[in-house]
């Protein structure tokens, strides 16, 4: 069923205001105000700030989740049960971000979204992606798994969100980094050209030899 033009314009207020203003900075009034709406409907349509961060996160998540499911089918049938190869896996996986249809806005306010999720106090939206999504992620996982056999499940956990940060990183802050190329390095790059580039680079870092123990630890 299509999303009526009241929940539609709450979505795309409140997501923008939370990704200029973070969660917790950004009251329920504002965005009514923004969007024209009164509490009243934000309340009806969601029942609560918590529920429409969720929706807001839903409306990238449901098609990326999806597509990614979708794309691990392929990939385990064209590899016929052996092994994907990393550079098989997270090439889909950057296909999958990228195919991912934002309905008004782009691929730069969710990054920044997520980033805001991970720096953010948001257990409740932790868990929400775990309840909705952990099983499309934990294949995923389990793949990467296969892949990169040679990694402690503790190494891999730490180099997948080394990724993660690097990848939300460049996504979030997309139009500084490619004003600062176009005028100092007179490269135009369009978002896939700037994953053509940063492919091998989180490749090589999944990849890296296991880091020395010297026999110091930071507390």
């Amino acid at each position: 069923m299509a999303q009526s033009d009241t929940v539609t314009r709450i979505l795309d207020t409140a997501e923008v205001l939370f990704a200029e203003k973070g969660f917790a900075e950004t009251s329920l009034r504002s965005i009514t105000t923004r969007a024209k709406v009164n509490l009243a409907a934000v309340n009806y349509h969601f029942g609560s700030k918590k529920a429409l961060i969720q929706a807001v996160f839903a409306r990238y998540l449901d098609p990326f989740a999806e597509r990614l499911h979708t794309a691990l089918d392929e990939l385990e049938s064209r590899y016929a049960g052996t092994a994907i190869p990393l550079d098989a896996l997270l090439e889909q996986l950057a296909h999958s971000v990228l195919e991912v249809p934002a309905e008004r806005h782009s691929l730069q306010v969710f990054m920044k979204l997520l980033g805001l999720a991970y720096s953010q106090a948001q257990g409740h939206l932790r868990r929400y992606i775990q309840a909705q999504y952990g099983e499309t992620f934990q294949r995923f996982v389990a793949c990467l798994r296969i892949a990169t056999p040679e990694l402690p499940d503790a190494e891999r956990f730490w180099r997948l969100h080394f990724m993660l940060g690097t990848v939300i990183f460049t996504l979030s802050g997309l139009d500084a980094l490619r004003d600062i190329a176009d005028h100092e390095y007179q490269q135009h790059m369009s978002v896939r050209e700037l994953i053509r580039h940063l492919r091998p680079v989180v490749v090589a870092g999944m990849r890296a030899p296991l880091p020395e123990d010297d026999g110091s630890a930071l507390s």
